[in-house]
């Protein structure tokens, strides 16, 4: 896979030595954000060199092309999951914004006094804030399934238990940020029709890592965030099926989302129009389907064999080292590249900063899931998140560093 370096401009100027500030990176943080590759940069360029006009109104030319690259770019988001139309997808800023357009117009619709939301302890804080809020304004109860501490999944005894009668909403994430964790989703999808609730998916870690089809899992809606896909920042998307979209309200009122507008109100435009309203961000949506049909380019099985590769190879030997703990389970090959762990005496942070001074950038912290680290009695965490673009060579430099830093910090083992 080290061939697809050179697709990318941060690491073709470190391999190629023309890199002063960053010389010698290794960026083992693609769990945060993805790094871009010649084609989203050059697809977004050529937009707005070429295309750029307010889509969707204009009736001259360039408007036109403006508007066809933003609608070919939903089409292209709608094959990659497999929904099954194009107006089932909405481009919104982020998986967060995405989970709260969700949570603002189909929960606070939909779930009334001693209605129940259930989520996962694992989830990350974008998964879990909103229905916390839809919780409290609509007198309802979050539930939270548990995760075995040992192995980083959940046992399936925990839905049957807690998905019951009173469930509206199962909210559930893919794969975890944290212990990477894929989640059984077809399973949770089968539980919660079963008993009337609609499956919202939190896609950010997996549609970069795993094949994705929204109608084989069953899901009702699942976000998606373009920067984790080697696309922009600032653009993701909403897939949500098109009957529940069309009874939903509109989570955001102006310019582009409405059909006519009188003193006394106004009717809304059709779906998914109506969910974005103002200009909309069409150079990064550009940028998303470039970087889409990158992804598709390498293959997500080629992906998904080389993340499991190399998180095996970090994870074996990790476990080899003294004062370190692995966080969640210790497969590497079911981690979709992330490797979590803490070392005895040292905080987190520490160790980031310890890892940073050898050119090294991992993430450290609560990775937005502050709940799960409290569940797990642990107050941060170091992460290392692996993708098709890293190589064998950086996960043994790595290795070789890793047992150094109690020396570092001070200790003397």
């Amino acid at each position: 896979m080290n061939k697809y370096r050179n697709d990318f401009p941060l690491f073709k100027a470190i391999d190629e030595r023309k890199s002063r500030e960053n010389a010698g990176l290794i960026y083992f943080d693609t769990a945060a954000t993805a790094q871009r590759p010649f084609i989203v940069l050059d697809a977004m360029t050529h937009f707005y060199a070429t295309q750029n006009a307010n889509p969707l109104r204009g009736l001259y030319s360039l408007s036109e092309r403006a508007t066809k690259a933003y609608e070919d770019s939903r089409t292209v988001v709608a094959k990659f999951i497999n929904a099954a139309s194009p107006r089932e997808i909405v481009f919104t800023r982020n998986s967060s914004e995405s989970l709260n357009l969700v949570a603002y117009t189909y929960g606070m619709e939909n779930v009334g006094e001693g209605d129940e939301i259930a989520i996962s302890i694992m989830e990350h804080h974008s998964n879990i804030i909103p229905w916390q809020f839809v919780c409290e304004k609509k007198k309802a109860k979050l539930v939270f399934f548990d995760v075995d501490k040992e192995t980083g999944t959940i046992p399936e005894s925990e839905f049957d238990k807690k998905i019951t009668s009173r469930t509206k909403i199962v909210s559930i994430t893919h794969v975890s940020n944290v212990l990477g964790t894929t989640n059984p989703i077809k399973k949770i999808a089968q539980k919660a029709h079963q008993v009337g609730a609609v499956l919202v998916v939190d896609g950010a870690q997996s549609t970069p890592h795993i094949p994705v089809d929204v109608q084989e899992l069953g899901a009702d809606f699942l976000a998606i965030s373009g920067h984790k896909l080697c696309g922009p920042m600032g653009i993701g998307a909403l897939y949500g099926k098109l009957e529940l979209l069309e009874k939903m309200p509109p989570f955001l009122r102006g310019g582009e989302m409405i059909e006519y507008v009188t003193k006394e109100g106004a009717t809304w435009a059709e779906v998914p129009h109506k969910f974005e309203a103002g200009t909309v961000s069409a150079g990064d949506a550009v940028g998303m389907a470039a970087a889409i049909r990158y992804i598709q380019s390498v293959g997500l099985d080629n992906i998904e064999k080389n993340d499991n590769f190399l998180a095996s190879k970090l994870m074996e030997g990790i476990k080899k080292i003294p004062h370190f703990n692995v966080v969640g389970g210790t497969d590497g090959s079911k981690r979709c590249g992330i490797v979590t762990f803490t070392i005895d005496g040292v905080h987190p942070h520490d160790i980031a900063t310890l890892l940073s001074d050898e050119h090294i950038a991992i993430r450290a912290g609560h990775h937005c899931a502050q709940p799960l680290q409290q569940y797990l009695g642990i107050p941060a965490s170091a992460r290392a998140s692996l993708y098709f673009y890293n190589t064998e060579e950086e996960v043994d430099t790595l290795l070789e560093k890793l047992p150094l830093i109690r020396k570092w910090a001070g200790f003397k083992d």
